[in-house]
């Protein structure tokens, strides 16, 4: 167990790693964190630090940069994590409330991220178990074609086309929204039950492709969509980051990877450091992540990437602000 000196020490070494990319020497923390004590006395400090793993020194006569562990000590430790001021607060919701549907929520979001951590951004889409189909609307395109559109309670629109006889009247395509009317209010999973009992009942016509189409739009499974932002900022993070560049990179293209990273957030504030990340091409990064939605129903999750070497109290208040903010929108919406 590290004494309070220690702790102070291996805090201020951290601090000063992350704003100046550089090897923190013994003289520096005496004169930067006035720590009330001797650089030598520093320097012990600093050599248990490193045996007990916390540090390490990249070169000899170099000072010492923290490890994956002195890092997770270190998040482990903050008593509270800072809340955003209020000009942040109301630039986060200035920033979304001029969202038009759920597409453009996670699209601000996650530009929104990107931009207020300088990382790289990850959005989930909402998984919301409480989503229900407000209205269904049949629209000609053509003589032969109409777009279907699905709304739910989210905002969240999808279309599909269908193709329709020659000669269809309007009335028919009305008719045909109007014969939906039984799947508004209802759950996607109670939606689909109730399309498969229409299908069996509907008469030949517009009615059977309109169902297929809300069907099929409705099993496609949007859980699977993760949305990344700012992946520009990856060349951001530093000299010393540049050879992990490119695994970073493909693994930042593969869906399910991004979906694993941010799998076990909850409601609160999840960081993984380093090592901590099973996949390989993602060890040298930490992924602050949340989940979104209701106290009680967490809808999806969010996140960024970044490196080891990131303001770890102003990343995790911004992640949780994001996160809290788009949950009370979207419960709003």
């Amino acid at each position: 167990m590290l004494d309070d000196r220690k702790l102070a020490v291996l805090r201020a070494i951290i601090t000063d790693y992350v704003e100046n990319s550089e090897p923190v020497g013994s003289k520096a923390l005496v004169e930067r964190y006035r720590l009330d004590v001797s650089p030598a006395t520093i320097r012990n400090d600093m050599a248990t630090l490193e045996e007990e793993g916390y540090l390490t020194q990249p070169h000899t006569s170099a000072g010492r940069i923290p490890t994956d562990k002195g890092y997770r000590l270190f998040v482990d430790r903050l008593t509270s994590v800072k809340p955003l001021s209020p000009a942040e607060k109301r630039a986060i919701s200035t920033f979304l409330g001029g969202a038009a549907d759920l597409d453009d929520v996670v699209s601000r979001t996650v530009r929104l991220l990107a931009q207020i951590t300088q990382q790289v951004a990850i959005v989930q889409y909402p998984i919301v178990s409480t989503a229900v189909i407000r209205h269904i609307d049949v629209i000609r395109l053509h003589a032969d074609r109409a777009l279907v559109l699905l709304v739910t309670s989210t905002g969240r629109i999808t279309q599909a086309h269908i193709e329709i006889p020659a000669g269809t009247a309007d009335e028919d395509l009305e008719a045909s929204a109007v014969g939906m009317a039984a799947v508004r209010n209802l759950t996607s999973a109670e939606a689909v039950r109730a399309l498969a009992h229409l299908a069996r009942e509907a008469v030949p016509g517009i009615l059977p492709s309109v169902v297929a189409a809300v069907t099929a739009l409705l099993a496609a499974d949007p859980t699977t969509r993760v949305v990344v932002g700012g992946v520009q900022n990856v060349a951001r993070f530093g000299d010393d980051f540049h050879a992990a560049m490119e695994p970073v990179l493909e693994a930042l293209e593969e869906q399910v990877v991004l979906l694993r990273l941010l799998g076990e957030a909850r409601n609160d504030v999840t960081v993984r450091i380093g090592h901590e990340n099973e996949y390989i091409g993602l060890q040298s990064t930490s992924v602050v992540a949340s989940g979104y939605g209701m106290p009680d129903d967490v809808w999806a999750t969010l996140g960024v990437v970044g490196p080891t070497r990131m303001n770890y109290p102003s990343t995790m208040a911004s992640v949780r602000a994001v996160a809290r903010y788009v949950g009370r929108f979207l419960a709003e919406g």
